[in-house]
């Protein structure tokens, strides 16, 4: 018996499931992000937080629904391998701090091959999805 179609949609739930959580809290704990990302210096953090808050929600929706999934799990990559080595720099931070930035740091990794096999397939068709899409 071939599950294939039933275990992607269960990796797409999953994985959109967590990048929508974060997108949404990018604006539900705004105050809170925008000062982590100025604590680590972003520049420009109000406009970076919505931006990353757009591009997890966009990203978490379109793998989730099969829609543009090429943008959505491009999206995704972006944002995780421009964040994780500018917030999570575990390398630059005091040693009290630098297990949990190294936990963050390799979870993001992690998630960020995720998000490139979600792009690898982004051409293809998927089962149980509106398959809407650039190809």
């Amino acid at each position: 018996m071939a599950l294939e179609g039933e275990f992607l949609l269960l990796g797409r739930l999953l994985f959109g499931a967590l990048l929508l959580y974060n997108g949404y809290n990018h604006f539900a704990n705004f105050e809170t992000t925008k000062g982590y990302a100025e604590f680590k210096e972003v520049p420009a953090a109000s406009v970076l937080v919505v931006a990353s808050g757009v591009m997890l929600l966009l990203g978490g929706l379109g793998i989730v629904l099969g829609v543009y999934p090429v943008l959505a799990a491009g999206a995704v990559a972006v944002f995780l391998a421009v964040t994780t080595p500018v917030i999570h720099n575990f390398w630059a931070v005091s040693e009290d701090e630098r297990q949990n930035e190294f936990t963050h740091f390799l979870k993001n990794v992690g998630l960020l091959g995720a998000a490139l096999v979600f792009l690898s397939i982004g051409g293809e068709q998927w089962a149980y999805a509106v398959n809407v899409g650039l190809f």
